[in-house]
């Protein structure tokens, strides 16, 4: 059948029309729950709450954050029942014992609610649990990163300095750290805990036990501040090559100092602000990206430091 201008044109703008009616309407306010592993005493996180905050104040959401104050896994699967219990229209995880939270992630997913990943864990874990993506840095790369340069240096003989021992994610940093160097983990890994003048002790005692390391690595500021206080106190501060994950005011003038020689960022501001910001699309137009996020590993030294010095804490 033969159609005149006029008729195409009517039969475009019917369509047109047709197709808008079908757009989803958008609904402002929704409410997302992001729930960490850490504990109340790990003041990394605070850059995450600081991204979500200004995430939410743009997309007009409300974003929570929970966490296990003490770090408990089991305490936090329970959080996130709790989110999923409560209808939130996302949640925000991180995956830190795979096999503690796949029951309650994968339960959030069956509801019906959007989950997206963060931090700990791996793309394959996330694809697994059936959340939209991940948002993460790869840990072991980024800890094989490290040890390469560490390798560089000179390093043979290390202390990996884990505050966090639980979290399969930190085992994978000193592991990629050890394999770099071409040596086994074994016991250059010490459970240090989270208590400042216990880390500064143990990291003390292995140095003492152990004169022939020349190498450190530790996984955040709550074990490398300790570790910068027991390198002073031992006068090997700047003599003993030293590389940490994340960023904070003290780490950023220790860097400068020379006592460390770089931290690796994984901007976890981006695991806080893209999440929030995707979601809300998600849920608004049905709309997400295609492929996980690698926050990270950046490096930071002594000739970087002064661009994200004045971010520390706040956005980097």
């Amino acid at each position: 059948m033969k159609l005149t201008m006029k008729t195409l044109s009517l039969a475009v703008l019917a369509a047109g029309l047709s197709v808008a009616t079908a757009l989803p309407t958008m609904a402002e306010g929704e409410r997302f729950v992001l729930v960490s592993h850490a504990p109340d005493s790990d003041s990394w996180w605070n850059t995450i709450k600081n991204a979500i905050a200004l995430a939410g104040e743009q997309m007009d959401v409300t974003v929570e954050y929970r966490n296990p104050p003490t770090g408990d896994l089991a305490d936090m699967a329970r959080i996130i029942e709790q989110a999923a219990a409560s209808n939130a229209d996302g949640i925000i995880a991180t995956i830190a014992d795979f096999d503690v939270l796949k029951g309650p992630l994968e339960d959030a997913v069956a509801r019906g609610i959007p989950v997206i990943t963060i931090n700990s864990g791996t793309i394959e874990q996330s694809k697994e649990l059936g959340a939209l993506l991940h948002v993460g840095q790869p840990e072991y790369d980024a800890g094989h990163g490290a040890g390469e340069r560490a390798k560089a240096a000179g390093v043979t003989s290390f202390l990996c300095v884990n505050h966090y021992i639980t979290n399969p994610a930190s085992v994978e940093r000193c592991q990629g750290f050890a394999d770099a160097l071409g040596v086994e983990l074994g016991s250059q890994m010490i459970d240090s805990g989270i208590d400042p003048s216990e880390i500064q002790s143990k990291v003390a005692a292995y140095l003492q036990t152990n004169p022939d390391t020349n190498g450190i690595l530790t996984l955040g500021p709550n074990s490398a501040e300790p570790t910068i206080a027991a390198l002073d106190a031992n006068g090997q501060a700047g003599s003993i090559f030293f590389g940490t994950f994340d960023l904070s005011p003290g780490i950023a003038t220790a860097i400068k100092a020379g006592t460390i020689n770089f931290a690796i960022d994984q901007q976890p501001f981006l695991q806080g602000y893209l999440p929030v910001v995707i979601l809300t699309n998600y849920v608004r137009y049905g709309v997400v990206p295609g492929n996980s996020i690698n926050s990270g590993p950046g490096f930071i030294t002594k000739d970087n430091i002064e661009l994200v010095e004045k971010y520390a804490g706040q956005y980097r």
